[in-house]
């Protein structure tokens, strides 16, 4: 499987990597999945096997118990691969168990290492961000945790365009070590990340991580033009994050995801992925799968590459306006932005 550079760093990453929110099952993970170790050892395998080099997950997936059966499925593979996992969400029940204080990471960080099992991990990321610690205090207690040699590299999750570029001045300013990756929601029925972030990405050289790229199930083919939405599927037109998709957009990009999957002989979730991995500043793309043939099949997404025409096509049927200052900034001021 193509590797790529994880930003500007000298670190490569697969372009697809796993991604396991899945291992666990408890508390609000179950409806995720419940993948416990034997099937996790089995998806890890097959995962080394295809290519796949990161690994992510989350102290908050399953009250940490997705890190533990994470790392208990990495023993003796711990050299081969790029343990990614992240810190914000709460571990507990006092006030100080959540966020991004100097105090939260740092503990976060300790409890992470014993339940992967590891000395250190390769790319520690802030969850979120968190608008009552101020940005010096977050960074420099990441910067301490790489220091110490229990993190080799940084980067965040679900930040804005202004507060990434915020951190990363934060971090020029006074010497500390630089996010190198940001991960975001970014799909075809999702395409926000390109007004600010994926732009910053570009701009400042932070590799970007996406998760969500079939956009909770809608670019999968479960839900199609003139066809009743499948019953329990996760994602839902109204309830899908970020406020649903409208139905007649939705419709327009999954019967372009259809036509260039069925030219191919791929599925829809394969051009879905693909698509983005043609993007500027994508460095992988993150997936999720509750067994082996959703796995295999996840995997196969990387054997091809969507073509200049293919993607104008997906582009066309996914766009939306513009915002402002980015539609005057592309259209009546286009010679200096192009």
């Amino acid at each position: 499987m193509e590797k790529r550079l994880l930003g500007k760093s000298g670190l490569q990453v697969s372009v697809l990597s796993f991604g396991a929110m899945t291992f666990g099952g408890e508390g609000m993970f179950a409806m995720v999945g419940k993948t416990q170790q034997d099937e996790a050892d089995r998806l890890i395998g097959i995962s080394l096997d295809g290519g796949i080099n990161l690994f992510d997950t989350a102290d908050a997936y399953s009250n940490g118990r997705s890190e533990e059966i994470l790392g208990h499925s990495l023993r003796g593979k711990r050299q081969d691969i790029v343990l990614a996992t992240k810190a914000w969400g709460r571990t507990g029940k006092g006030p100080n168990d959540l966020g991004a204080s100097r105090l939260h990471i740092v503990n976060a960080c300790e409890a992470s290492l014993k339940r992967l099992k590891t000395d250190y991990i390769d790319l520690y990321q802030i969850h979120a961000f968190d608008a009552l610690t101020p940005l010096e205090e977050t960074l420099r207690a990441l910067d301490d945790l790489v220091s110490a040699g229990k993190v080799r590299y940084i980067g965040c999750s679900n930040y804005a365009g202004w507060q990434l570029m915020k951190a990363l001045a934060v971090s020029d300013k006074n010497g500390f070590e630089r996010y190198i990756s940001h991960q975001i929601y970014y799909s075809l029925a999702g395409r926000d990340a390109e007004t600010d972030l994926l732009p910053v990405g570009v701009d400042q050289g932070v590799g970007t991580i996406v998760w969500g790229p079939l956009a909770f199930g809608l670019l999968t083919g479960k839900f199609r033009r003139g066809q009743p939405d499948p019953e329990g599927a996760r994602g839902t037109l109204a309830g899908a994050p970020g406020g649903g998709i409208e139905s007649e957009r939705l419709d327009t990009i999954t019967d372009a995801l259809a036509e260039i999957a069925q030219e191919r002989g791929a599925t829809m979730a394969h051009v879905a992925m693909n698509y983005l991995l043609r993007k500027p500043a994508i460095s992988t793309v993150l997936f999720g799968a509750r067994n082996e043939s959703q796995l295999k099949d996840n995997i196969a997404a990387a054997g091809w590459t969507m073509t200049d025409a293919e993607l104008a096509k997906l582009d066309a049927a996914s766009t939306k306006p513009l915002p402002y200052p980015q539609w005057a900034q592309r259209s009546v001021f286009a010679e200096r932005n192009p």
